[in-house]
């Protein structure tokens, strides 16, 4: 390799997690890595043919930049087409250090508050490299047409999200996802009318294809007919998302699965940091036991709308009938600083504390008030209703309330999961030519994801970091000349075929939907917002039974070779109960809390995340053990950070 990293080197690091992060200052680095990759001559790149999987923000911006650079490139998704990705749920914001608003934000400060949000568990090469280029991601936006709201002179606005003290959020209404997503599937479009891109639509990975221990391409299943097939490549990309829905009630769509990430993991793929998993907290709350999702309230909203409880312990006259000397504005109280906009993990548990404590509103208790009163007062309803329209309407149809004339109801729900595969400075896992973009990586956000931090994740790695990364890898790498009749593509698709053929011919009395809710509450009560040693050490117990139980009793309607969303659901269900079970054992193993993970024996006398940065400032990387029943090999990366002080987090 071109240099040896030594900054994240340590006695007790794993020698096989290189982050490979460039020497020199923080604001040089990525410049530095730039300079010095080997480059593929232009004639050349028409010679390799790179697989992207997944059509989202990070996969469509990655496949149109690399096809622009002349690769050619094929594109998988599981959606009847790219646009429907999860990243059109998006919806309030993308951060940028523009400074627009002249409020004293720069590269270096949304550096630092990414850092500090995430609680001090992220590589800080990675999390610069992501403020640097975020300003280069609104340029090319805007030159897309991506239409993000303007201020009445026509220049670029901005609003404010959580763990910031400033307005860097660009966004487009309460729809930031679908325009940024629209952006990237025009680029990726024309590229596939130009002939660089081929199109792969309702097609699922089931598993990587590793020949002389390099990723060399992927085994699918067409979700239409059912057919098996095999396909070659000289890299692949992992843009699949995250792993939310292992608590069956998230705010993710039903779709998204871990199954791609999952057979990587099980090909060599380290995944890193398993039990990070974000907890947003403001969602719509659970309205019955048959509910089989929950939908996001922008956290944009928390700019204007004020949160609280009665102060009265079971109060429960209509929220316009309590005054404002029994409203409990908890946040503000208690976070005075930052008040409504703290980060999404400590707004979380304080709603959960507060409704554990008896304040919760709603039939179940378990909501608080997201109120708007104050801010219509003050600018009148149609600019809250310009900023917010579609979310109040989305609210009104979903409850039946209105919310113009009453507060929101809203509590904390698994919407983002920080963990997944590990991946060093380039993007690349531990498996050589296997890259992995956005949600579906660990890198960027440590132990808790800034709001609007997502969207400008998975454009900064297609657009911008990919395109030179994956050129160093193909200049640099010997691969050698093999089609899909090699034994490694045999192997694989006959493992997929098993596990198919296991799945129908089991004739049990239970569907794939229970064991799927019963995973959920196990990981919710245990594995969720609060864990502790005696709940996480019965989880893996429980979900081991719980996994022996589905391969003996679970029932699989219909046949593989044709449409079948059984079969397709069982497959993923499948993985989710071993996913499950090594989520559990990540956060049994770090005996802190920090972030979004949030052990009950270590927190402050003030309730707050006690991290131990002596014995735990490292990214756990888990290495597959070859079995199930075996337990998994734990690898540390050694986090060091010199240009963020490691403090307690503090937002008060």
């Amino acid at each position: 390799y071109y240099f040896m990293s030594t900054s994240n080197k340590n006695k007790t690091g794993s020698p096989r997690l290189d982050s490979k992060v460039p020497p020199g200052p923080v604001e040089q680095k990525w410049a530095y890595r730039k300079n010095h990759v080997k480059l593929v001559n232009p004639n050349n790149k028409r010679k390799f043919h790179i697989i992207v999987v997944g059509t989202g923000l990070a996969g469509g911006s990655a496949a149109a930049s690399l096809a622009e650079l002349g690769y050619n490139v094929s594109a998988f998704c599981i959606q009847d087409s790219a646009r429907r990705a999860h990243s059109i749920a998006a919806q309030g914001g993308i951060n940028a250090a523009k400074n627009y608003k002249n409020d004293g934000d720069s590269v270096y400060r949304l550096f630092y508050d990414t850092v500090k949000g995430g609680d001090y568990r992220a590589r800080e090469g990675n999390v610069y490299r992501l403020a640097e280029v975020s300003n280069n991601i609104i340029d090319q936006c805007v030159a897309q047409g991506v239409p993000f709201a303007r201020e009445y002179g026509g220049l670029l606005d901005n609003r404010s999200f959580g763990g910031a003290q400033l307005s860097r959020t660009f966004y487009a209404r309460g729809q930031t996802g679908q325009q940024l997503l629209l952006g990237a599937y025009s680029a990726m479009m024309k590229m596939v009318d130009a002939g660089k891109i081929k199109m792969y639509e309702r097609q699922e990975m089931l598993d990587l294809v590793v020949i002389d221990g390099k990723a060399r391409g992927i085994i699918t299943r067409n979700l239409v007919t059912g057919a098996i097939e095999r396909h070659l490549a000289d890299a692949v990309l992992l843009a699949t998302g995250g792993y939310g829905n292992v608590f069956y009630l998230s705010t993710n769509a039903k779709n998204s699965n871990v199954t791609a990430a999952w057979r990587c993991y099980k090909r060599g793929a380290m995944f890193a940091n398993p039990c990070f998993t974000q907890i947003h907290p403001t969602c719509i709350p659970v309205s019955g036991d048959y509910q089989s999702k929950l939908t996001l309230m922008s956290e944009s909203l928390r700019n204007d709308g004020r949160v609280w409880v009665p102060r009265k312990v079971g109060d429960k006259r209509h929220p316009n009938e309590i005054p404002d000397s029994e409203r409990y504005y908890y946040l503000e109280e208690r976070y005075p600083s930052f008040g409504n906009l703290v980060p999404r993990d400590v707004a979380s548990r304080n709603a959960k504390d507060v409704c554990d404590k008896g304040h919760g509103v709603g039939p179940s208790g378990l909501a608080v008030f997201l109120d708007f009163r104050d801010s219509i007062k003050m600018f009148g309803e149609d600019k809250i209703r310009e900023r917010y329209g579609n979310l109040f309407d989305m609210y009104a149809k979903i409850t039946g309330e209105d919310p113009y004339k009453e507060p929101m109801r809203i509590y904390p729900a698994v919407h983002y999961t920080m963990g997944g595969l590990w991946v060093d400075y380039d993007l690349q896992s531990t498996v050589p030519g296997l890259f992995v973009l956005g949600e579906a990586n660990f890198s960027d956000h440590g132990a808790n994801r800034l709001g609007a931090s997502a969207l400008m994740q998975g454009l900064a790695d297609g657009y911008f970091v990919i395109p030179y990364t994956l050129g160093d890898y193909l200049a640099g790498t010997n691969l050698e000349k093999v089609d899909t009749s090699h034994e490694a593509f045999t192997e694989a698709e006959n493992d997929a075929v098993q596990r198919i053929n296991k799945l129908l011919k089991n004739k049990g009395k239970k569907t794939v939907l229970d064991y799927h809710r019963e995973l959920g509450k196990i990981m919710w009560d245990k594995v969720g917002m609060a864990r502790n040693e005696a709940g996480l050490k019965e989880a893996i117990a429980q979900i081991r039974a719980l996994r022996a139980d589905f391969w003996e009793n679970v029932f699989v309607p219909g046949e593989q070779s044709t449409f079948n969303k059984y079969l397709e659901y069982a497959t993923r269900v499948a993985d989710f109960l071993e996913l499950g079970e090594l989520m559990a054992l990540d956060a049994l193993e770090r005996n802190e809390s920090c972030g979004g993970h949030f052990r009950e024996e270590y927190q402050t006398e003030e309730g707050e995340a006690l991290r131990n940065d002596d014995d735990f400032c490292f990214v756990s990387a888990w290495e597959y053990p070859g079995s199930e029943d075996a337990k998994p090999n734990l690898h540390k990366e050694m986090l060091e950070f010199e240009n963020v002080k490691l403090t307690q987090r503090s937002y008060k």
